[in-house]
């Protein structure tokens, strides 16, 4: 029955069951679905995390030392880390969970979804955002209204807003200046970073993460990228990550520190993810996953033939 019970479920490439349609859920809707979800619970858990650090612990009256300055980036870090976590877990069953367009570029790369899912894939992604963002909002708004009271800011649009603006999404480091290769490149390398631990840890023929740990090792990539790489630009690594709840701010009033952001800052946690995933790719397959495979198959045909192996080295070395 169970042998049964498995062939009845069996589908083709097109979503249809063998017994017949099974509805929109068998089909790309269903992984839209669920990348819209884990999008959301990344969002929403993560910037939650920024709405902890910087009006809800603060303007609760529960403490206003422990979570300030490197504290408050220490519980940045871990809760966008948890959040990657709890959202791969929510969605990896359908899709793999990639709950962010520089995923899913890198993925298209590889041929592991075809091209004609991206584009969807990234709506659902940012829409997924833009709904995380709005639930952090509406729990934490009045928060931000009492944070905005006690320093003086009469608007979220003014230079003041700035600071509850970083709940939801990212704008540069003074540093820079004003200038956009730095943020781009800080980006760039970022992003770059987690598409390549991405890759090296659900890859199966390198070492592999044991039992259902693949969740979690990520989020511990993302923490260590946050810790190393992420106060230049806060480490968006992840366009749907920035660019949905930056639409919901724009819409809620934070104006210009939404579009076009702090010296139109806007498009390069769009621009520099992708061309991050894209280098991460070439990079991860030309030097790790090439390697073991001709490491591989040197070792296999060393198995079976391995005197005529010899004598193929001592061939080249007397050559």
């Amino acid at each position: 029955m169970l042998l049964l019970a498995r062939a009845f479920f069996i589908a083709d490439a097109g979503g249809q069951f063998m017994s017949g349609k099974t509805g929109w859920r068998a089909t790309t809707w269903g992984e839209l679905l669920a990348e819209y979800l884990g999008t959301l619970v990344l969002v929403a858990f993560g910037a939650g995390s920024v709405a902890v650090a910087v009006v809800g612990l603060t303007m609760s009256g529960r403490t206003v030392v422990v979570f300030q300055g490197a504290g408050g980036w220490l519980l940045i870090t871990w809760g966008w880390a948890m959040a990657v976590v709890m959202a791969v877990y929510v969605a990896g069953g359908v899709t793999g969970a990639h709950i962010n367009p520089a995923v899913t570029f890198a993925m298209a790369l590889r041929g592991a979804i075809p091209w004609k899912k991206v584009i969807p894939y990234w709506i659902a992604q940012i829409l997924g955002g833009f709904s995380g963002a709005a639930i952090v909002y509406f729990d934490y708004y009045k928060a931000i209204n009492a944070w905005n009271l006690a320093h003086h800011v009469t608007s979220r649009a003014s230079s003041g807003g700035l600071t509850t603006f970083s709940i939801f999404a990212t704008f540069p480091a003074s540093y820079f200046h004003g200038g956009s290769f730095g943020p781009l490149l800080d980006q760039i390398i970022a992003t770059f970073f987690l598409i390549l631990f991405v890759l090296a840890i659900t890859d199966g023929k390198n070492l592999g993460v044991q039992g259902n740990m693949g969740p979690f090792i990520v989020g511990m990539a993302v923490a260590a990228i946050g810790m190393s790489f992420g106060v230049g630009t806060g480490y968006a690594i992840n366009p749907a990550r920035d660019l949905g709840p930056r639409l919901f701010t724009w819409l809620a009033g934070w104006g210009a520190n939404a579009f076009p952001g702090p010296f139109d800052y806007w498009w390069i946690p769009i621009v520099g993810p992708l061309v991050g995933s894209v280098i991460a790719v070439v990079v991860y397959k030309y030097v790790i996953e090439l390697t073991i495979e001709k490491r591989k198959a040197s070792l296999e045909v060393g198995m079976v033939n391995p005197e005529g192996l010899q004598d193929e080295v001592r061939t080249t070395v007397s050559n």
